[in-house]
């Protein structure tokens, strides 16, 4: 058998959590269940990722990273400013509809951070992490469109991702499969991206 590197692995076993826990909950991800997921030695777990704690890490940055590019992917450089963020909230909103189990793993993992501290430091590097990206994003976009923000893109960022963060877990318990959950859902997303165009000192409509 092909001996492969700890490099190749790294992202096989992280794209194992990731299916298992998402599939089965974040207590299901041992790292023994991890291995037995992908057909490997648990020892090679703990050879690629020295503790849990940065298998979790490894977890985290992954589906950051899946964000991140899904959004810069449905930004337009000829868009107005509010399409621009509308389009770009829109991307996120998709994604979560698509892969529900992928949203409360997030949760799950967040949850599960409050009562180990070396976890929550990775979920607060998460947190710092998407808080800075939102707002460079914004910045981003803002200066495509000859703007400047009325307020600090980071304090916009904070506002927006705690917004989505209420709305998403509201979809996930409410959610029974049919058109008036994601309806509602819908409703309240475009009422915090106007909240968060006001916050940048853009009215509904100006521009378009």
């Amino acid at each position: 058998m092909a001996h492969i590197s700890a490099a190749e692995r790294r992202p096989q076993l992280v794209q194992a959590a990731i299916d298992l826990m998402a599939r089965e909950g974040v207590e299901a991800g041992s790292t023994r269940a991890i291995a037995a997921e992908l057909g490997v030695a648990q020892a090679t777990v703990h050879y690629v990722f020295g503790s849990k704690q940065d298998l979790y890490r490894a977890v985290i940055e992954h589906m950051t990273c899946e964000l991140v590019e899904r959004v810069r992917g449905a930004a337009r450089p000829d868009d107005t400013f509010e399409r621009s963020i509308r389009r770009m909230a829109g991307a996120l909103w998709e994604g979560m509809r698509e892969q529900p189990q992928r949203s409360l793993l997030h949760t799950e993992l967040s949850t599960y951070a409050l009562r180990s501290p070396e976890l929550r430091e990775v979920l607060r590097d998460f947190q710092r992490s998407m808080e800075e990206t939102a707002a460079s994003l914004l910045t981003e976009t803002a200066a495509r469109s000859g703007r400047t923000p009325a307020e600090d893109p980071l304090v916009i960022a904070r506002f927006f991702l705690s917004g989505l963060d209420g709305i998403e877990q509201r979809y996930l318990l409410m959610s029974d499969g049919t058109d008036e959950t994601d309806g509602t859902a819908g409703d309240d997303l475009n009422r915090l991206v106007t909240a968060v165009l006001r916050l940048a000192g853009v009215g509904e409509g100006e521009g378009d």
